[in-house]
């Protein structure tokens, strides 16, 4: 199994490369050059497999330059104990034959624990074998989970430094504070003037300056990335959905075979794309429903095939959605435009130079075979959130009440009542403000933060996770904050090299 670059597919490299690179010199995205096929076989082997089991058979599909006892170890490590509920991802029941994937049990309360607790592993084995000594420089731009996430990962990893950045009022006050508070010798964390695209925008420009690297390899250092840019954040991701599939064949809604529907909330793309790799790979999909915010850039893209960041940018109660340049479309695009990187170049040149592109009638008619899109406001959110609790008794964040709704508003539309899973990418309490207000039905902002925990438990029977109490008497190690274009700047100054 190797991987090529979405911007220049004459690349050959293994996936120790991609996972170290993070991203392409050509600023193209890594995606393997074949995706692997399973069967029904394969399939009905993972049901009476643990969590960890289930990674290892799907990694190693991926993973093939990785000793089979490297892939062992690394799953072991990052899922054995770092996760609060026994099944690691487990499968709820909301009603009838809709049930929800919960992603968020790992030690952040976020669905990006799923694969950055791994991360580490796989990138330090990787680096071994492809960087030798240099000291490896993780550069991430987050809109609230993957930051934390990434800095719990690789916190004290050795022979490892992790930056952050994130836009300073686009971040929920909860998400920040995980953030800011950050322990750990190898971490920086910088918040800046702007939202998440300026962030991760100005972290693509740095990742692919030569004098940037140059500049890091005088001080034997070398980038990578933790954002899901880095094809050792999208192939852990592929691991829940194969897991979800088992678990709902476990639970006896499915015979192995049948075909589910997936309804995913995602602004940068990853988190459903890694369900286009598990649908390709042979796992019984029928659609995959991309659900929006208000920010709908990918709404509009997957109904019309026209893509438009020049939009208004919202920021709302779901802020980790909060984006209009998704990244991981490009990988996508790459693959139903037959691995053509000029037709890429061309479509991203356009993104960069005008803010749009439109893809042809053809890729335009296999995006629609399989997806779905919708959005929902963030009043919609709210209403969602509370008729959710009154009716099912079930607590979801503000992501996942965009896909709850979503996806009501798909199956109406279309009498479509496949079996079905929502991802569910929070805690609830990660986003206390706009679920207490939900709730309650009314504006909460006289409470400080856990004042709103402790209403949360009061009202609902429910208990916040045990490491976002603990950060109450947390002080902020991390004050600065950067315009978009002081961040190389920054980076520096993070690093100490002056």
């Amino acid at each position: 199994m190797n991987y090529t670059s979405t911007r220049d597919n004459s690349l050959n490299v293994t996936s120790s490369e991609a996972i170290t690179r993070g991203i392409s010199a050509d600023g193209g995205l890594f995606v393997p050059t074949a995706i692997p096929r399973v069967d029904t076989d394969f399939i009905a082997s993972l049901v009476p497999m643990t969590y960890i089991e289930r990674a290892r058979a799907i990694l190693s599909l991926y993973l093939t330059d990785f000793p089979k006892e490297e892939i062992e170890a690394d799953t072991e490590g990052a899922y054995a104990a770092r996760f609060a509920h026994p099944k690691t991802a487990p499968v709820v029941n909301l009603h009838d034959n809709v049930n929800v994937l919960e992603l968020w049990h790992g030690p952040t309360c976020a669905f990006k624990d799923m694969a950055l607790q791994l991360l580490p592993y796989l990138l330090t084995g990787s680096a071994k074998r492809v960087s030798g000594e240099k000291e490896i420089v993780i550069l991430v731009a987050t809109s609230g989970d993957t930051g934390k996430a990434a800095l719990e990962g690789f916190k004290d990893v050795p022979g490892t430094r992790i930056l952050v950045f994130f836009p300073n009022d686009g971040v929920s006050p909860m998400q920040k504070l995980q953030m800011t508070t950050q322990q750990g010798n190898n971490v920086g964390v910088s918040a800046i003037y702007g939202n998440f695209d300026d962030a991760q925008t100005g972290v693509k420009k740095i990742f692919t300056d030569p004098a940037v690297k140059e500049k890091l390899a005088a001080h034997g250092m070398a980038f990578s990335s933790a954002n899901s840019i880095n094809w050792g954040r999208l192939v852990p991701q592929i691991v829940y959905y194969f897991s979800a599939y088992a678990e709902m064949a476990a639970m006896g809604q499915i015979k192995v075979g049948d075909k589910v529907n997936f309804t995913v909330p995602t602004g940068n793309f990853g988190n459903i794309l890694a369900a286009w790799y598990a649908r390709e790979m042979g796992l019984p999909v029928n659609r995959l429903i991309c659900a929006s915010n208000a920010n709908d850039v990918l709404t509009e893209f997957l109904t019309t095939g026209h893509y438009n960041r020049n939009r208004p940018f919202h920021t709302t109660v779901s802020p980790s959605m909060d984006i209009l340049i998704s990244s991981n479309l490009e990988r996508l695009l790459f693959h139903l435009c037959g691995g053509s990187s000029d037709e890429i170049r061309d479509l991203f040149g356009k993104l960069s130079e005008t803010g749009e592109y439109t893809v042809r009638p053809e890729t335009l008619e296999k995006i629609r075979s399989v997806f779905s899109a919708g959005c929902c406001d963030d009043e919609a959110t709210k209403q969602t959130i509370a008729g959710v609790f009154d009716k099912y008794h079930y607590l979801c964040d503000t992501h996942t009440a965009v896909a709850v709704q979503v996806y009501e508003n798909y199956r109406k539309a279309t009498g479509d009542d496949t079996p079905t899973v929502i991802a569910s990418t929070a805690s609830p309490y990660k986003f206390s403000a706009a679920v207490l207000g939900a709730l309650e039905g009314r504006d909460v902002t006289e409470l400080d933060d856990f004042e709103k925990l402790a209403r949360i438990e009061e009202l609902t029977g429910t208990k916040a996770p045990a490491q976002l109490k603990a950060l109450k008497n947390a002080s902020p190690r991390f004050t600065g904050i950067c315009t978009k274009e002081e961040m190389e700047q920054a980076v520096y100054g993070l690093l100490g090299i002056g």
